[in-house]
């Protein structure tokens, strides 16, 4: 998905932090990625390497010059700006019109190699999350590349904004309170940690299916309207990261009772349905009845 080149951009609307230390004991994507490091290796800790000093530097200068469409069409880190300010004012539009729930903005944070959370330490190992205790995404945007050298996704961008979508997604359901209700920390098919990512998988269609009319604070689109490789780009993304998948990668062998994401079919069929419905209350109906 292609960003407006016109369209404006606040370079300060994600916060770029430094490393931390420890292992990664969020939410969201990064969760499956940490079963699926103990999977390949028998253990449960990683060997996080430092971000220098050259390194942020380098990275926040990059930062300074999200200020276009234009710079998200050529730069992941500006990319992942852009995403979050057209999911902002995609969801202060929708959320309210269909649930009566106000949209309030997640803290979105961009770092290399670790930093620190209150759900645990972030890592570029364990890839993207959302932490509901400071409402905050965190995500390296080298998990973008990820996707295609690890994961077989097709990497188009939106296959990349849809990473970003899927975490908003999971604010969208703090704000809402199916977080909470959801049972998220129960595993296996079916049970309530599957049922919630599919939903985050499902909100994450749903903008998709707005993006292209979303306004910038100037008036302007931020992106052009959906081809259809754009919509193969998601579809690729959220079945490369399916729990089935990525299992049988590792080990040789699927276990739906470890489950903590859904199928690749199973979110494949979510984002599709958030897409082609535009309504919230059809993604959260998967919290309740079988996909």
């Amino acid at each position: 998905m292609t960003f407006n080149s016109g369209s404006q951009l606040d370079p300060d609307r994600v916060q770029r932090r430094g490393p931390g230390k420890g292992v990664a004991v969020g939410g969201g994507i990064g969760a499956l990625l940490v079963a699926l490091f103990a999977a390949l290796t028998g253990t449960g800790t990683l060997d996080l390497s430092s971000l220098t000093d050259q390194d942020q530097s380098a990275n926040a200068q990059a930062a300074s010059t999200c200020l276009t469409g234009a710079d998200a069409n050529q730069s992941a880190e500006c990319r992942y700006v852009a995403t979050v300010e057209s999911l902002d004012s995609y969801w202060t539009q929708t959320l309210p019109a269909q649930t009566g729930v106000r949209y309030t903005e997640p803290t979105a944070v961009s770092f290399s190699g670790s930093t620190s959370s209150p759900c645990g330490t972030a890592s570029s190992a364990t890839g993207p999350f959302y932490c509901p205790s400071d409402q905050t995404v965190y995500l390296d945007v080298g998990f973008f590349d990820q996707l295609t050298s690890q994961y077989g996704s097709s990497g188009g961008p939106l296959a990349q904004e849809y990473v970003v979508a899927h975490e908003v997604g999971h604010h969208v359901q703090d704000l809402t309170g199916v977080l909470d209700r959801s049972g998220g920390q129960q595993v296996g098919a079916g049970e309530g940690s599957v049922r919630t990512e599919l939903m985050a998988d499902c909100l994450g269609g749903m903008w998709a299916r707005g993006a292209a009319t979303t306004l910038d604070a100037s008036g302007t689109t931020f992106l052009e309207p959906l081809t259809e490789q754009d919509i193969a780009d998601a579809l690729s993304a959220a079945a490369s990261v399916g729990d089935d998948r990525i299992q049988q990668a590792a080990t040789g062998q699927v276990d739906p009772d470890s489950w903590t994401h859904g199928s690749s079919a199973q979110r494949d069929a979510a984002f599709r349905l958030g897409y082609q419905s535009g309504q919230y209350d059809q993604c959260a109906r998967i919290l309740t009845e079988r996909l």
